[in-house]
Protein backbone atom coordinates (compact mmCIF):
# COMPACT_ATOMS: atom_id res chain seq x y z
CA UNK A 1 0.00 0.00 0.00
CA UNK A 2 1.17 3.51 -0.77
CA UNK A 3 -0.35 6.95 -0.97
CA UNK A 4 -1.40 9.72 1.43
CA UNK A 5 -4.54 7.85 2.55
CA UNK A 6 -2.74 4.67 3.53
CA UNK A 7 -4.32 3.37 6.73
CA UNK A 8 -7.78 4.71 5.94
CA UNK A 9 -10.48 2.07 5.63
CA UNK A 10 -13.59 2.60 3.49
CA UNK A 11 -16.69 0.39 3.38
CA UNK A 12 -18.30 0.77 -0.04
CA UNK A 13 -21.88 -0.55 -0.11
CA UNK A 14 -22.88 1.67 -3.04
CA UNK A 15 -23.96 0.53 -6.50
CA UNK A 16 -23.45 1.41 -10.18
CA UNK A 17 -20.93 4.26 -10.87
CA UNK A 18 -20.88 7.60 -9.02
CA UNK A 19 -20.47 6.67 -5.34
CA UNK A 20 -18.27 3.64 -6.12
CA UNK A 21 -16.08 6.00 -8.14
CA UNK A 22 -15.70 8.21 -5.04
CA UNK A 23 -14.48 5.16 -3.12
CA UNK A 24 -12.16 4.18 -5.96
CA UNK A 25 -10.55 7.63 -5.94
CA UNK A 26 -9.80 7.20 -2.24
CA UNK A 27 -8.36 3.77 -3.02
CA UNK A 28 -6.13 5.33 -5.67
CA UNK A 29 -4.64 7.49 -2.91
CA UNK A 30 -3.93 4.47 -0.70
CA UNK A 31 -7.15 3.84 1.23
CA UNK A 32 -8.16 0.22 1.84
CA UNK A 33 -11.63 -0.14 0.32
CA UNK A 34 -13.95 -3.09 0.83
CA UNK A 35 -16.67 -3.37 -1.81
CA UNK A 36 -19.90 -4.98 -0.58
CA UNK A 37 -22.40 -6.17 -3.20
CA UNK A 38 -25.37 -8.49 -3.40
CA UNK A 39 -24.54 -12.18 -4.03
CA UNK A 40 -26.16 -11.67 -7.44
CA UNK A 41 -23.73 -8.85 -8.20
CA UNK A 42 -23.80 -5.07 -8.63
CA UNK A 43 -25.78 -3.86 -11.64
CA UNK A 44 -22.65 -2.17 -12.98
CA UNK A 45 -21.30 -5.61 -13.86
CA UNK A 46 -23.82 -5.54 -16.69
CA UNK A 47 -22.47 -2.33 -18.22
CA UNK A 48 -20.65 -2.52 -21.59
CA UNK A 49 -18.06 -2.63 -23.01
CA UNK A 50 -17.48 -6.36 -22.48
CA UNK A 51 -14.64 -8.73 -23.21
CA UNK A 52 -15.37 -12.43 -22.87
CA UNK A 53 -18.49 -11.56 -20.92
CA UNK A 54 -16.61 -9.37 -18.41
CA UNK A 55 -17.43 -5.68 -17.99
CA UNK A 56 -14.34 -3.58 -18.65
CA UNK A 57 -16.03 -0.55 -17.08
CA UNK A 58 -16.35 -2.48 -13.81
CA UNK A 59 -12.61 -3.07 -13.74
CA UNK A 60 -11.93 0.68 -13.64
CA UNK A 61 -14.72 2.00 -11.39
CA UNK A 62 -13.96 -0.67 -8.78
CA UNK A 63 -10.19 -0.84 -9.05
CA UNK A 64 -8.01 -1.13 -5.94
CA UNK A 65 -10.80 -2.71 -3.88
CA UNK A 66 -11.47 -5.98 -2.06
CA UNK A 67 -14.79 -7.72 -2.70
CA UNK A 68 -17.32 -9.48 -0.51
CA UNK A 69 -20.87 -10.52 -1.25
CA UNK A 70 -23.53 -9.70 1.34
CA UNK A 71 -27.30 -9.31 1.17
CA UNK A 72 -28.16 -6.33 3.35
CA UNK A 73 -31.85 -7.01 2.90
CA UNK A 74 -31.52 -10.05 5.16
CA UNK A 75 -31.21 -9.75 8.97
CA UNK A 76 -28.06 -11.88 9.06
CA UNK A 77 -26.53 -9.68 6.40
CA UNK A 78 -27.18 -6.61 8.53
CA UNK A 79 -25.59 -8.27 11.55
CA UNK A 80 -22.48 -9.12 9.57
CA UNK A 81 -22.21 -5.53 8.36
CA UNK A 82 -22.50 -4.31 11.94
CA UNK A 83 -19.57 -6.52 12.88
CA UNK A 84 -17.50 -5.04 10.06
CA UNK A 85 -18.30 -1.40 10.84
CA UNK A 86 -15.90 -0.87 13.78
CA UNK A 87 -13.01 -1.65 11.46
CA UNK A 88 -13.84 1.22 9.08
CA UNK A 89 -13.54 5.01 9.00
CA UNK A 90 -15.88 5.72 6.09
CA UNK A 91 -19.15 4.28 4.76
CA UNK A 92 -20.20 5.03 1.18
CA UNK A 93 -23.82 4.44 0.13
CA UNK A 94 -26.16 5.63 -2.61
CA UNK A 95 -29.52 4.07 -1.82
CA UNK A 96 -32.69 6.14 -1.90
CA UNK A 97 -33.17 8.23 1.26
CA UNK A 98 -34.46 6.17 4.17
CA UNK A 99 -33.41 2.80 2.75
CA UNK A 100 -30.72 2.10 5.34
CA UNK A 101 -33.07 3.26 8.09
CA UNK A 102 -35.63 0.66 6.97
CA UNK A 103 -32.91 -1.98 7.08
CA UNK A 104 -32.06 -1.04 10.67
CA UNK A 105 -28.95 0.95 9.78
CA UNK A 106 -29.93 4.51 10.65
CA UNK A 107 -27.10 6.96 11.24
CA UNK A 108 -27.78 6.72 14.97
CA UNK A 109 -27.25 2.95 14.81
CA UNK A 110 -24.14 3.36 12.65
CA UNK A 111 -22.64 5.92 15.04
CA UNK A 112 -23.48 3.79 18.06
CA UNK A 113 -21.24 1.13 16.52
CA UNK A 114 -18.56 3.47 15.08
CA UNK A 115 -18.94 6.95 16.66
CA UNK A 116 -16.44 8.63 14.30
CA UNK A 117 -17.79 7.11 11.09
CA UNK A 118 -17.94 9.41 8.06
CA UNK A 119 -21.02 8.53 5.99
CA UNK A 120 -21.30 9.59 2.36
CA UNK A 121 -24.87 9.51 1.07
CA UNK A 122 -24.92 10.07 -2.69
CA UNK A 123 -28.33 10.47 -4.33
CA UNK A 124 -29.85 12.18 -7.33
CA UNK A 125 -31.39 15.08 -5.41
CA UNK A 126 -30.28 14.86 -1.76
CA UNK A 127 -31.78 13.60 1.46
CA UNK A 128 -34.64 16.12 1.58
CA UNK A 129 -36.83 18.20 -0.72
CA UNK A 130 -39.74 17.20 -2.96
CA UNK A 131 -37.51 15.15 -5.31
CA UNK A 132 -35.69 13.17 -2.61
CA UNK A 133 -37.31 9.85 -3.56
CA UNK A 134 -36.74 10.14 -7.30
CA UNK A 135 -34.24 7.72 -8.88
CA UNK A 136 -31.00 9.24 -10.10
CA UNK A 137 -28.98 8.64 -13.23
CA UNK A 138 -26.22 10.66 -14.86
CA UNK A 139 -28.46 12.00 -17.61
CA UNK A 140 -30.93 13.20 -14.98
CA UNK A 141 -28.17 15.09 -13.12
CA UNK A 142 -26.84 16.59 -16.34
CA UNK A 143 -30.29 17.60 -17.59
CA UNK A 144 -31.59 19.14 -14.36
CA UNK A 145 -28.22 20.53 -13.26
CA UNK A 146 -28.07 22.82 -16.31
CA UNK A 147 -25.22 21.16 -18.19
CA UNK A 148 -27.16 19.59 -21.05
CA UNK A 149 -29.05 22.78 -21.90
CA UNK A 150 -25.88 24.72 -22.76
CA UNK A 151 -24.32 21.88 -24.76
CA UNK A 152 -24.92 21.58 -28.51
CA UNK A 153 -25.41 23.73 -31.57
CA UNK A 154 -27.42 26.97 -31.23
CA UNK A 155 -30.20 25.74 -33.52
CA UNK A 156 -29.99 22.11 -32.45
CA UNK A 157 -31.21 19.97 -29.60
CA UNK A 158 -29.48 19.99 -26.19
CA UNK A 159 -26.71 17.39 -26.11
CA UNK A 160 -25.37 14.97 -23.54
CA UNK A 161 -21.69 14.05 -23.64
CA UNK A 162 -20.78 10.62 -24.98
CA UNK A 163 -19.96 9.51 -21.44
CA UNK A 164 -22.09 9.86 -18.25
CA UNK A 165 -20.09 12.80 -17.00
CA UNK A 166 -22.66 13.50 -14.25
CA UNK A 167 -21.59 10.32 -12.48
CA UNK A 168 -17.92 11.31 -12.66
CA UNK A 169 -18.69 14.80 -11.33
CA UNK A 170 -20.53 13.29 -8.39
CA UNK A 171 -17.71 10.84 -7.72
CA UNK A 172 -15.15 13.63 -7.49
CA UNK A 173 -17.32 15.74 -5.17
CA UNK A 174 -18.01 12.64 -3.05
CA UNK A 175 -14.31 11.94 -2.57
CA UNK A 176 -13.64 15.61 -1.78
CA UNK A 177 -16.43 15.65 0.79
CA UNK A 178 -15.06 12.56 2.52
CA UNK A 179 -11.53 13.93 2.70
CA UNK A 180 -12.87 17.24 4.07
CA UNK A 181 -14.74 15.42 6.83
CA UNK A 182 -11.66 13.36 7.62
CA UNK A 183 -9.58 16.52 8.01
CA UNK A 184 -11.90 17.76 10.74
CA UNK A 185 -11.70 14.37 12.42
CA UNK A 186 -7.91 14.41 12.18
CA UNK A 187 -7.70 17.87 13.74
CA UNK A 188 -10.06 17.02 16.59
CA UNK A 189 -9.74 13.56 18.19
CA UNK A 190 -13.09 14.12 19.89
CA UNK A 191 -14.95 15.12 16.72
CA UNK A 192 -18.05 13.02 16.10
CA UNK A 193 -18.83 11.27 12.86
CA UNK A 194 -20.14 13.17 9.87
CA UNK A 195 -23.00 12.66 7.45
CA UNK A 196 -22.36 13.97 3.93
CA UNK A 197 -25.48 14.69 1.88
CA UNK A 198 -24.35 14.70 -1.75
CA UNK A 199 -26.92 15.69 -4.38
CA UNK A 200 -25.53 14.65 -7.75
CA UNK A 201 -27.69 17.25 -9.49
CA UNK A 202 -26.31 20.01 -7.26
CA UNK A 203 -22.78 18.74 -7.95
CA UNK A 204 -23.38 19.18 -11.68
CA UNK A 205 -24.79 22.65 -11.12
CA UNK A 206 -21.77 23.63 -8.99
CA UNK A 207 -19.47 22.77 -11.86
CA UNK A 208 -21.08 25.44 -14.03
CA UNK A 209 -19.49 28.24 -11.99
CA UNK A 210 -20.82 31.59 -13.24
CA UNK A 211 -24.15 30.53 -14.79
CA UNK A 212 -26.10 31.06 -11.59
CA UNK A 213 -24.67 34.48 -10.72
CA UNK A 214 -25.03 35.56 -14.34
CA UNK A 215 -28.75 34.82 -14.22
CA UNK A 216 -29.13 36.36 -10.77
CA UNK A 217 -27.40 39.63 -11.57
CA UNK A 218 -28.05 40.05 -15.29
CA UNK A 219 -31.28 38.13 -15.72
CA UNK A 220 -29.86 36.29 -18.69
CA UNK A 221 -30.12 32.62 -19.60
CA UNK A 222 -27.05 31.26 -21.32
CA UNK A 223 -27.84 29.39 -24.51
CA UNK A 224 -26.00 26.82 -26.63
CA UNK A 225 -23.17 28.06 -28.83
CA UNK A 226 -21.82 24.88 -30.37
CA UNK A 227 -18.03 24.87 -30.33
CA UNK A 228 -17.74 28.65 -30.28
CA UNK A 229 -16.52 30.00 -26.95
CA UNK A 230 -18.98 32.53 -25.54
CA UNK A 231 -16.40 34.35 -23.43
CA UNK A 232 -13.29 34.22 -25.62
CA UNK A 233 -12.57 34.77 -29.32
CA UNK A 234 -11.33 33.48 -31.60
CA UNK A 235 -12.00 30.08 -30.08
CA UNK A 236 -13.68 27.14 -31.76
CA UNK A 237 -13.10 23.77 -33.40
CA UNK A 238 -11.71 23.77 -36.93
CA UNK A 239 -11.31 21.04 -39.54
CA UNK A 240 -7.86 20.60 -41.09
CA UNK A 241 -6.89 19.87 -44.72
CA UNK A 242 -6.23 16.23 -43.83
CA UNK A 243 -9.64 15.85 -42.17
CA UNK A 244 -8.50 16.13 -38.58
CA UNK A 245 -9.81 18.54 -35.95
CA UNK A 246 -8.13 21.17 -33.79
CA UNK A 247 -9.42 23.31 -30.93
CA UNK A 248 -8.31 26.92 -30.47
CA UNK A 249 -8.25 28.85 -27.19
CA UNK A 250 -6.70 32.06 -25.84
CA UNK A 251 -8.46 34.96 -24.17
CA UNK A 252 -5.57 37.32 -23.33
CA UNK A 253 -4.15 39.90 -25.72
CA UNK A 254 -0.76 38.20 -25.68
CA UNK A 255 -2.18 34.82 -26.66
CA UNK A 256 -4.42 36.40 -29.27
CA UNK A 257 -1.36 38.02 -30.83
CA UNK A 258 0.55 34.74 -30.80
CA UNK A 259 -2.36 32.97 -32.48
CA UNK A 260 -2.57 35.65 -35.16
CA UNK A 261 1.15 35.30 -35.91
CA UNK A 262 0.73 31.53 -36.21
CA UNK A 263 -1.63 31.92 -39.18
CA UNK A 264 0.42 34.74 -40.74
CA UNK A 265 -2.10 37.45 -39.88
CA UNK A 266 -0.14 39.87 -37.70
CA UNK A 267 -2.31 42.62 -39.18
CA UNK A 268 -5.19 41.42 -36.99
CA UNK A 269 -3.26 42.19 -33.80
CA UNK A 270 -3.59 45.98 -34.04
CA UNK A 271 -7.01 46.03 -35.67
CA UNK A 272 -9.10 48.32 -33.38
CA UNK A 273 -12.10 45.99 -33.73
CA UNK A 274 -10.16 43.30 -31.88
CA UNK A 275 -8.33 45.41 -29.28
CA UNK A 276 -9.67 43.52 -26.25
CA UNK A 277 -11.16 40.13 -25.53
CA UNK A 278 -14.57 41.70 -25.02
CA UNK A 279 -14.41 43.35 -28.44
CA UNK A 280 -13.17 40.13 -30.05
CA UNK A 281 -16.15 38.26 -28.61
CA UNK A 282 -18.43 40.78 -30.34
CA UNK A 283 -16.70 39.87 -33.63
CA UNK A 284 -16.27 36.15 -32.93
CA UNK A 285 -17.97 35.00 -36.14
CA UNK A 286 -15.58 37.00 -38.31
CA UNK A 287 -12.50 35.89 -36.39
CA UNK A 288 -13.52 32.24 -36.27
CA UNK A 289 -14.13 32.32 -40.02
CA UNK A 290 -10.59 33.62 -40.61
CA UNK A 291 -8.97 30.95 -38.46
CA UNK A 292 -11.23 28.20 -39.83
CA UNK A 293 -10.32 29.09 -43.42
CA UNK A 294 -6.60 29.01 -42.65
CA UNK A 295 -6.82 25.65 -40.85
CA UNK A 296 -8.83 24.17 -43.71
CA UNK A 297 -5.86 24.75 -46.02
CA UNK A 298 -3.23 23.21 -43.73
CA UNK A 299 -2.41 19.72 -42.49
CA UNK A 300 -2.57 19.15 -38.78
CA UNK A 301 1.21 18.82 -38.57
CA UNK A 302 1.68 22.22 -40.22
CA UNK A 303 -0.90 23.81 -37.91
CA UNK A 304 0.62 22.44 -34.72
CA UNK A 305 4.14 23.41 -35.80
CA UNK A 306 3.08 26.96 -36.64
CA UNK A 307 1.31 27.47 -33.34
CA UNK A 308 4.17 25.94 -31.37
CA UNK A 309 6.63 28.28 -33.09
CA UNK A 310 4.53 31.32 -32.16
CA UNK A 311 3.60 30.00 -28.71
CA UNK A 312 -0.03 29.97 -29.71
CA UNK A 313 -2.77 27.95 -28.05
CA UNK A 314 -4.22 25.23 -30.24
CA UNK A 315 -4.57 21.51 -29.66
CA UNK A 316 -5.38 18.43 -31.70
CA UNK A 317 -8.68 16.80 -30.77
CA UNK A 318 -7.76 13.27 -29.78
CA UNK A 319 -9.60 10.01 -30.02
CA UNK A 320 -8.67 7.55 -27.27
CA UNK A 321 -6.09 5.75 -29.42
CA UNK A 322 -4.37 9.08 -30.01
CA UNK A 323 -4.38 9.75 -26.26
CA UNK A 324 -2.53 6.45 -25.81
CA UNK A 325 0.03 7.41 -28.48
CA UNK A 326 0.72 10.98 -27.29
CA UNK A 327 4.34 11.42 -26.08
CA UNK A 328 3.30 13.65 -23.16
CA UNK A 329 0.85 11.03 -21.91
CA UNK A 330 3.50 8.36 -22.33
CA UNK A 331 6.19 10.37 -20.56
CA UNK A 332 3.98 10.85 -17.52
CA UNK A 333 2.55 7.32 -17.50
CA UNK A 334 -0.96 8.77 -17.74
CA UNK A 335 -2.04 5.31 -18.92
CA UNK A 336 -0.76 2.58 -16.61
CA UNK A 337 -0.64 -1.21 -16.84
CA UNK A 338 -2.54 -3.07 -14.11
CA UNK A 339 -2.51 -6.81 -13.29
CA UNK A 340 -5.87 -8.45 -14.03
CA UNK A 341 -7.09 -11.94 -13.10
CA UNK A 342 -9.12 -12.32 -16.29
CA UNK A 343 -6.83 -10.89 -18.95
CA UNK A 344 -3.36 -10.95 -17.39
CA UNK A 345 -2.88 -7.19 -17.64
CA UNK A 346 -4.96 -4.24 -18.81
CA UNK A 347 -4.25 -0.56 -19.30
CA UNK A 348 -6.26 2.29 -17.80
CA UNK A 349 -5.86 5.84 -16.50
CA UNK A 350 -3.25 6.33 -13.78
CA UNK A 351 -3.82 8.06 -10.44
CA UNK A 352 -4.76 11.76 -10.66
CA UNK A 353 -3.39 13.96 -9.18
CA UNK A 354 0.15 12.75 -8.74
CA UNK A 355 1.55 12.89 -5.20
CA UNK A 356 5.28 13.36 -5.63
CA UNK A 357 6.50 12.22 -2.20
CA UNK A 358 3.88 9.57 -1.45
CA UNK A 359 2.28 8.50 -4.71
CA UNK A 360 -0.86 6.46 -5.02
CA UNK A 361 -0.91 3.45 -7.30
CA UNK A 362 -3.36 1.33 -9.26
CA UNK A 363 -2.78 -2.08 -7.68
CA UNK A 364 -5.66 -4.14 -9.03
CA UNK A 365 -8.71 -4.04 -11.26
CA UNK A 366 -12.32 -4.54 -10.22
CA UNK A 367 -12.62 -8.17 -9.17
CA UNK A 368 -15.12 -11.01 -8.99
CA UNK A 369 -18.21 -11.25 -6.79
CA UNK A 370 -17.21 -12.24 -3.27
CA UNK A 371 -13.63 -13.05 -4.21
CA UNK A 372 -12.39 -11.97 -0.78
CA UNK A 373 -15.15 -13.55 1.31
CA UNK A 374 -12.80 -16.07 2.89
CA UNK A 375 -10.30 -13.40 3.97
CA UNK A 376 -12.80 -10.85 5.26
CA UNK A 377 -15.33 -13.16 6.87
CA UNK A 378 -12.79 -15.76 7.92
CA UNK A 379 -9.75 -13.76 9.05
CA UNK A 380 -11.47 -10.50 10.02
CA UNK A 381 -14.66 -11.85 11.61
CA UNK A 382 -13.60 -15.38 12.54
CA UNK A 383 -16.32 -17.17 10.57
CA UNK A 384 -15.26 -20.71 9.76
CA UNK A 385 -15.74 -22.46 6.44
CA UNK A 386 -18.89 -24.23 7.68
CA UNK A 387 -20.44 -20.92 8.77
CA UNK A 388 -19.56 -19.32 5.45
CA UNK A 389 -21.08 -22.22 3.53
CA UNK A 390 -24.27 -22.00 5.56
CA UNK A 391 -24.49 -18.27 4.86
CA UNK A 392 -23.88 -18.92 1.19
CA UNK A 393 -26.65 -21.53 1.01
CA UNK A 394 -29.00 -19.08 2.77
CA UNK A 395 -28.22 -16.42 0.18
CA UNK A 396 -26.67 -14.07 2.76
CA UNK A 397 -23.23 -14.11 1.13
Amino acid sequence: MSGPLTGLRVLDIATIVAAPMAAALLADYGAEVLKVELPSGDGARGFPPFKEGKSLWWKVTNRNKKFVSLDLRKPEGIEILKKLLPKFDVLVENFRPGTLDRWGLSKEVLWSIQPRLVILRATGFGQDGPYRDRPGFARIFEAMGGLTYITGEPDGQPMHAGYPIGDAIGGVFGALGIVSALWKRAMDPDAPGEEIDLSMTEATLRLLEFLAIEHDQLGSVRERSGNANQYSAPASVYRTKDNRWVSLAGSTNVLYANNCRAIGRADLIDDPRFASNGMRVQHMDELNAIFAAWCAGQTIETILAAFQASQGTIAPIYSIDQVFADPQMQARDAITTVPDKDFGAVRMQNVVPRFVNDPGRVRSTGGAIGQDNAEIYGEWLGLGSEDRERLKQAGVI
